[in-house]
């Protein structure tokens, strides 16, 4: 059977990654979280004052590109890819809300898009990939066979993303959270360089209403229909 490339835009806290993961299992195809790439370089900017009160160091970010180290490695144990930077494990801290807060600014800076992107297209250049983000399924991998956009209403994926945080012991109230989503939302769509948008052959997959399960049925069943074409 043909393996395919499978891309999955949508906005934040909309469970691309969950769904991106059962479909990368069920297929036994890699699974590449790109935004944690940008939550990598978010984070190694965090660390090296690269970004201040909110604001990056465009300069000193693009002249330390090449020192920034971005691998994913599964481990067996929990049957997952963990994202590293420069050898380092920081699947934990990429996600608490101090990244969060400076992502979208710092996934804005075209040169950093533009490193993003290639190495994105080199982890998924012999197909059976499956990869979600912002700019997939338009710009990464614009002929994928199987393209998703995804989207949930604002309040659900605020209560979505507090009750994720909240699991994890992180204190953060609704909110926040709600703030901060809508800033990310208006910085992923209105940025100069590959902003969110819908490709135009995507599949609008709204999952405000839907569990898990039914997301997923949903999916696999569009995943069928292109195995059978491909």
């Amino acid at each position: 059977m043909n393996r395919i490339t499978i891309a999955i835009d949508g906005y934040s806290s909309c469970g691309k990654s969950t769904l991106a993961k059962q479909l990368a299992k069920k297929l036994g195809y890699s699974y590449i979280d790109s935004g944690a790439m940008y939550r990598a370089v978010a984070l190694w900017c965090l660390e090296n004052n690269a970004i201040e009160n909110g604001v990056p160091d465009n300069g000193k970010i693009i002249a330390n590109l090449s020192n920034i180290k971005i691998e994913f490695r599964f481990h067996p144990e929990i049957q997952s890819s963990q994202t590293y930077l420069n050898g380092r494990n920081i699947e934990k801290e990429i996600r608490g809300m101090a990244v969060s807060e400076v992502v979208s600014k710092i996934s804005s800076i075209k040169e950093v898009r533009q490193k993003m992107v290639m190495l994105q297209r080199q982890f998924g250049e012999d197909k059976g990939v499956v990869m979600d983000g912002r700019d997939i399924g338009s710009i990464v991998f614009p002929n994928a066979e199987l393209k998703l956009f995804m989207t949930a209403d604002p309040v659900i994926r605020a209560k979505r993303r507090y009750d994720e945080l909240k699991a994890k012991g992180t204190e953060v109230s609704i909110e926040e959270i709600a703030e901060n989503l809508r800033l990310r939302d208006y910085e992923d769509t209105t940025r100069k360089e590959n902003p969110l948008i819908q490709a135009a052959d995507a599949v609008v997959l709204d999952n405000s209403r839907l569990t898990p399960e039914q997301q997923f049925a949903a999916a696999w069943k569009l995943v069928e229909e292109r195995l059978v074409t491909a």
